[in-house]
């Protein structure tokens, strides 16, 4: 059976295939697409917090309350980001089907 930190590590090619196709289409609304590379923040800050709560408290990065949601927050802004931008390309969908 694969090890969870070798799917982490494999997973990443397919969202970096994802980005990079997304970013070529150019149709993708713009602060959704900063919140999908937001997502790569997110990954950038839980790998060194989850490497400092083992070494420092010897435990799991979720045991570790405020360094956990230290973490989270950054997966919560690129949420917030992404439907905040999908919200903007629906209103301005609507606003250009009721003007012409």
């Amino acid at each position: 059976m694969i090890s969870k930190d070798a799917l982490f590590a494999v997973s990443l090619f397919p969202y970096l295939g994802f980005l990079w196709f997304i970013t070529r289409s150019g149709k993708m609304p713009r602060l959704a697409l900063i919140g999908f590379y937001m997502t790569l923040v997110f990954v950038a800050v839980t790998i060194p917090a989850g490497i400092y709560a083992k070494v420092a408290y010897g435990e799991a990065l979720a045991n570790v309350d405020w360094l956990h949601g230290s973490a989270e927050f950054f997966l919560t802004l690129s949420n917030i980001l992404i439907v905040l931008g999908f919200r903007q390309a629906v209103i301005q969908v609507k606003q250009t089907s009721t003007e012409g």
